[in-house]
């Protein structure tokens, strides 16, 4: 385990007796439930920025070498492999 340091946080009496419900409810303590709280929100905001960053970097892709997919040959391709089907999926020009 990391070594463990104190921060204080400044809450409104809203926000805190909104965490303690929630964390009663989860059968935790309000200092777990905010602990679990942060933690889950660094992680989204990871997921999020490297979302932002494939996406951004497809889009670069496509202006670069100008090759798409038509959304409705994608769904084709998709329902035909889930059913089972060989299917292929070429890029066309932009």
């Amino acid at each position: 385990m990391s070594p463990v340091s104190t921060t204080s946080l400044k809450l409104t009496d809203e926000i805190k007796l909104q965490a303690a419900n929630a964390a009663k409810d989860l059968g935790m303590t309000t200092h777990a439930f905010m602990v679990g709280a942060i933690k889950q929100a660094s992680i989204n905001a990871e997921l999020r920025r490297s979302f932002i960053e494939d996406a951004n970097n497809a889009r670069k892709e496509v202006l670069q070498e100008g090759k798409v997919h038509d959304a409705e040959k994608v769904f084709k391709h998709l329902k035909a492999r889930i059913a089972g089907k060989k299917s292929t999926l070429k890029a066309t020009n932009w």
